[in-house]
């Protein structure tokens, strides 16, 4: 896995998303909740608008344009009309950074 730096640990308050620029091609979302740092694809699979524009509720982040909400554990979408998933990416948060592995998007297994 390839971590690069994605933003300060402090410019995330809790219950906040911010856009990060990693010079990849996939836009990227660093999300803090009481459970901790998530990454998610910072755009809807329905709308393709920056989900960082959407609220943040616990473990789920709301696209603003029509209200589907996506789980920042699996990206697995959770209210319509959005059906398919957003990928997640893994996170490390080190001496008051936050590290995103943007090569290895994280499968989702269902149960």
């Amino acid at each position: 896995m390839s971590f690069v730096r994605a933003c300060a640990v402090a410019e995330v308050p809790v219950g906040a998303a911010i856009p990060v620029d990693l010079g990849g091609d996939a836009d990227i979302a660093v999300v803090n909740t009481i459970e901790g740092f998530f990454a998610i694809r910072d755009v809807c699979s329905h709308a393709e608008v920056p989900l960082t524009d959407g609220e943040v509720d616990g473990c789920t982040i709301e696209c603003y344009m029509h209200g589907s909400r996506f789980d920042l554990r699996t990206g697995q979408p959770l209210e319509l009309p959005a059906t398919q998933p957003v990928p997640t990416y893994p996170v490390r948060v080190d001496e008051g950074s936050v590290f995103i592995d943007p090569d290895n998007p994280i499968e989702y297994q269902e149960q």
